[in-house]
């Protein structure tokens, strides 16, 4: 994937003048050691921190070697100032983890309180306001706390990410999409920068790569691509046109940061403007790395970002659109598969889902703009049922009054054909019912999700912890009621 930072991380361990310095750093060598068997490779500090003197030390060593993600390793009990002030001069996503106890026959020379350390290093790290990632439970021998710095890494990526992205929009949503709208504050709150431009300006560019040499050859990937599924070959020229036009601006409107995503406008006036409807060219950026969500969805294109981020795979962005037919569940999923028909859902979009990601892609027309325009303005979508298996469905979103919420769960898409059309697949979610009226509808979000492809939600959750989302909601199982939910129902 493209348009994604490299995580580099440093491992520093930290010692409690009372305890033998060299507990913590036969403990780090030893992390070292099975980290780099299972995982790769891993910056190791030589400096072991005792004091602020020795924090400023390796402060500047990490910083020197180029890392941008930090372990914190208490191999013993550790000095909690030293150790939180370097979370906060860092400038990265900051781990703590734990060392463990190895070994009855050691427990007074050996014994390194690490677990009881870890209670005044979460302290500190509050008195100072400063957010940090803490597994689960954080405190394991050498083999599992490489495990959890390894789950550490997409979170670190999301992090790194986001504070070197800018997104780029084009025009105002469309009207009777209130919905996609949202306060862009809490993107600055984050470290996201925005870039909001007339959807003009996209058909002035446009416009001016009429001719581009470079058409004949991004059409022949396309028409490579799509092979027999290339029903409307005459339409590639202009969607290469409009694929350049988007690079070229992104190439052109990052400023000082690293990476993009595209908030992009695709009705009601874009087909008769530009002749075509852009989903194919916003499934092809999303399957490079560049996100393009639909329908000027800022935070939709936030969230695909992220999903990228931590699956380091295409992510999609679909309506949460429709129920699954009564007589479809009775004949193609009851007793097949293990969910009630209210776990289920069809999850849709026109055609910005990658390729790889469909069962057989074919470019087509998009028939909801057909009814009410010329059909040869609505070429330019890519149709199929999207591929079975694990998916995440997820969101992140500010709210009208400007605060963080999001929305997390693990689900699949169910190997049955939907007879519909569109890019689409049949979503099942355990308890989905109750998570779509407690959360989604009572939460007000919007009726994009994104879409990443594999179980995520574990990395998603503990993201947004770190971004201080502390609204967080998920399908909880059945007993468990959400706040709103009806206990006498």
């Amino acid at each position: 994937m493209i348009n994604v930072p490299t995580v580099k991380t440093a491992l520093v361990s930290v010692s409690r003048d009372c305890f033998p310095m060299s507990l913590s750093v036969n403990r780090r060598k030893a992390l070292v050691k099975a980290y780099t068997e299972k995982y790769g490779d891993i910056y190791e500090c030589s400096v072991c921190i005792e004091n602020e003197k020795d924090m400023l030390k390796a402060l500047e060593e990490i910083k020197s070697a180029g890392c941008n993600a930090l372990v914190v390793y208490l191999g013993n009990f550790g000095p909690e100032s030293s150790e939180t002030l370097l979370c906060k001069y860092f400038d990265g996503p900051v781990m703590y983890v734990a060392a463990a106890e190895e070994t009855g026959s050691d427990l007074i020379q050996g014994r390194g309180d690490a677990y009881c350390g870890m209670l005044n290093a979460s302290y500190n790290l509050r008195l100072r306001n400063l957010n940090a990632y803490i597994p689960e439970y954080p405190v394991g021998t050498a083999d599992e706390c490489a495990d959890m710095i390894n789950e550490f890494i997409p979170v670190a990526r999301a992090v790194i990410g986001l504070r070197n992205l800018k997104i780029i929009s084009f025009g105002p949503r469309p009207q009777d999409f209130l919905a996609c709208n949202a306060p862009i504050k809490q993107l600055y709150n984050i470290g996201v920068e925005i870039e909001e431009n007339s959807e003009l300006d996209l058909f002035e560019s446009f416009n001016n790569h009429a001719g581009d040499e470079r058409i004949a050859k991004v059409a022949a990937e396309m028409a490579e691509e799509l092979g027999s599924g290339n029903k409307i070959p005459e339409i590639l020229p202009k969607l290469a046109q409009y694929e350049l036009t988007l690079l070229d601006w992104a190439e052109a409107h990052k400023g000082s940061r690293e990476y993009v995503a595209i908030a992009g406008k695709c009705w009601p006036a874009f087909q008769t403007q530009f002749g075509f409807v852009p989903c194919y060219v916003n499934s092809r950026l999303a399957s490079k790395g560049i996100p393009v969500s639909c329908e000027v969805d800022i935070y939709g294109a936030l969230s695909e970002y992220i999903g990228e981020l931590i699956s380091m795979d295409a992510v999609t962005l679909l309506d949460i659109n429709n129920s699954v037919p009564r007589d479809m569940y009775e004949s193609d999923i009851k007793g097949s598969f293990d969910y009630k028909q209210t776990d289920l859902f069809m999850g849709f979009h026109c055609g910005n889902t990658a390729s790889s990601k469909l069962c057989s892609g074919c470019m087509k027309n998009q028939m909801i703009m057909a009814r009410t325009l010329p059909k040869e303005v609505t070429n330019g979508t890519l149709e199929g049922d999207i591929i079975p298996g694990a998916v995440t469905l997820f969101r992140l979103q500010s709210t009208s009054d400007a605060k963080l919420k999001a929305y997390v769960a693990n689900g699949e898409i169910l190997p049955v054909a939907t007879r519909s059309f569109g890019g689409i697949g049949i979503f099942a979610i355990k308890e989905m019912g109750r998570f779509y009226r407690h959360i989604l509808i009572e939460k007000n979000y919007p009726h994009h999700g994104a879409v990443a492809f594999g179980h995520h939600a574990k990395a998603l959750f503990d993201l947004f912890k770190y971004l201080g989302v502390e609204d967080i909601g998920y399908n909880r199982p059945a007993g468990v009621l959400y706040s709103t939910e009806n206990p006498f129902a």
